[in-house]
């Protein structure tokens, strides 16, 4: 038969049920605890993948670099002295060319009638001062020789009225023959003064009348030398000696006055022109030394000679001088780069500048710590920049590494490790 089960055994049982359930619950409770209090483990990435560098401490050269181009200090266009045809081009973009090489010929043919003319002209001129010239020397021996006749008349005329005076005086003479002869010798006395008087004028009167054709001799000249002038240059020369950089006209084209009609550089005299970004050039000053890069043909001492009074599309322009001598092979408009070397500053912290480190600024980097097997997270304060290194101000110390290349993936840990 059944025997029924009695309170004690039913509330024994109750208990143990909810004592089961009480500690399955602290069970579930404390690994939930030790769960939550264990950090995941940090992201892995491979050693080979990232840049380090280690900080050290010394003298830290402050410098900017910029590409730019080798340039003539001398470039100059080529104009048309006078309108014409162009006829022929005897060069072409980057031919050598002297100072009396022909770039170009052109024809007028109004030029050279006016040219003929203004000739012709001359010739007339010198003829008619030339005809002048002997017509007034024949003047002037007409006038000699008049002034000849009257001296001689005067000279008889003296003698004759000094004897009929001696003959008067002693009686064998009339008074009316003495007063005739001294009337006549007085009278060629005056001639005489006159007519060399007027060969004393008579040079200057000669000078003043040859000097008008002289003049317009002297005016045509003038003329047909322009006209000359303008004729050659019909024949366009380099005017220096460089490189054609631009020949700006076609055979058959008619060109005015001013025209541009070529561009020559100078070869021989060169200098870069280096565009920095507008953000680095606070520091930069006239005089500071450059150091230029010609690729391929090795480096040339410079120093910073003038700064563009305002930057173009994010960069400033720098001219920079070329101090030593430019090797064998550069020519205008070759690529170069150039650094320019700001300031020395001696026994500072600096590293190799990270990806993303901007001078004057804080930024967090990722340190090597456990040997070089993990890298924490630190926050570093930077100071003043080079192309290559830049101050660390605050953060790392004498012979930490860090990673230097971009970690922005790990933004969201602390801890990275290397494998």
């Amino acid at each position: 038969m059944d025997i029924p089960r009695s309170e004690k055994v039913k509330r024994n049982k109750r208990i143990r049920r909810v004592l089961y359930l009480m500690l399955a619950f602290l069970a579930i409770g404390g690994v939930t605890v030790v769960l939550s209090k264990l950090q995941p483990a940090p992201p892995s990435v491979e050693r080979a993948t990232v840049v380090s560098g280690e900080v050290r401490r010394g003298q830290l050269i402050r410098n900017v670099r910029g590409n730019g181009a080798l340039v003539p200090e001398e470039i100059r266009w080529i104009t048309a002295a006078v309108s014409g045809r162009i006829e022929n081009r005897l060069v072409k973009p980057g031919d050598v060319v002297k100072e009396d090489t022909v770039l170009i010929e052109m024809s007028n043919p109004e030029l050279e009638r006016d040219a003929l003319d203004a000739q012709t002209q001359l010739v007339a001129a010198e003829a008619e001062l030339a005809n002048q010239r002997v017509q007034l020397r024949s003047q002037r021996l007409n006038q000699k020789a008049q002034a000849a006749n009257v001296r001689a008349d005067y000279t008889r005329a003296k003698i004759v009225s000094e004897t009929d005076a001696a003959l008067f005086k002693e009686g064998l003479g009339s008074e009316r023959t003495f007063k005739l002869s001294k009337s006549t010798a007085d009278e060629l006395a005056e001639r005489t003064q006159i007519e060399q008087e007027r060969l004393d004028i008579g040079d200057d009167s000669i000078k003043a009348q040859i000097a008008v054709y002289e003049a317009r001799v002297q005016q045509f000249q003038l003329l047909y030398d322009l006209r000359r002038k303008q004729l050659d240059s019909l024949k366009v020369r380099a005017g220096l000696s460089g490189v054609v950089q631009d020949v700006a006209v076609q055979i058959g084209q008619q060109v005015g006055i001013a025209a541009n009609l070529a561009r020559v550089a100078d070869s021989s005299n060169l200098k870069a022109e280096i565009r920095i970004p507008e953000t680095q050039t606070r520091d930069i000053a006239i005089g500071q030394r450059v150091e230029v890069d010609m690729r391929n043909l090795g480096f040339v001492e410079g120093h910073v000679m003038h700064l563009a009074p305002a930057p173009v599309q994010g960069s400033l322009t720098i001219e920079v001088a070329l101090d030593g001598e430019l090797p064998k092979g550069a020519r205008p408009d070759m690529n170069v780069d150039g650094t320019i070397e700001i300031e020395r500053l001696k026994d500072v912290l600096y590293v190799q500048r990270p990806t993303f480190g901007q001078e004057q600024s804080v930024i967090t980097l990722f340190k090597h710590v456990e040997g070089g097997r993990e890298a924490v997270r630190a926050q570093v304060k930077l100071g003043r920049s080079s192309v290559t290194d830049i101050e660390i101000i605050e953060g790392l110390n004498v012979g930490d590494r860090v990673i230097l290349s971009d970690t922005s993936q790990f933004d969201a840990v602390n801890r990275i490790r290397l494998n």
